[in-house]
């Protein structure tokens, strides 16, 4: 049985766990926009919230799956899916709210969030699919 630490030396596993701080520890810190009346977090939209609780735990998931590499690789494209309706959803209301005379004054970071993430989960879904290609041919050699 491998040990624990064998799922923290793959590097998708650290991609994974990048990607994790990102969603589920930055936008607490990191505001998606300011206003006039202050700092817009996504905790102040029940649909964000959703979407960054939906996120974090497929994210959790799949750290947790590190010996079921497909299950990992199918989940982290789930995670991309529902990272790019955020920022879909991001645009739409930074677009939507910039209209109504300046009370979007400067859009944060947050909102590139998902961005990043998205990248990140895309080069572990690439490791991952190199380490069962590996897999693989280490089973045809036998």
């Amino acid at each position: 049985m491998p040990h624990p630490a064998h799922m923290i030396q793959r590097i998708q596993t650290l991609y994974m766990l990048l990607a994790f701080l990102l969603v589920g520890v930055l936008p607490f810190f990191i505001p998606l926009w300011n206003t006039v009346q202050g700092p817009f977090y996504f905790m102040q939209d029940i649909t964000y919230t959703a979407l960054v609780g939906l996120s974090v735990s497929l994210l959790l998931v799949s750290i947790l799956f590190y010996k079921k590499r497909q299950h990992q690789f199918v989940l982290n494209r789930l995670n991309m899916i529902i990272m790019l309706i955020l920022l879909g959803l991001f645009v739409y209301r930074s677009l939507n709210v910039s209209g109504e005379t300046a009370a979007v004054s400067e859009k944060g970071i947050g909102i590139y969030l998902p961005i990043i993430s998205i990248v990140l989960l895309a080069l572990a879904n690439k490791s991952i699919k190199k380490d069962e290609e590996l897999v693989k041919s280490v089973d045809r050699l036998r």
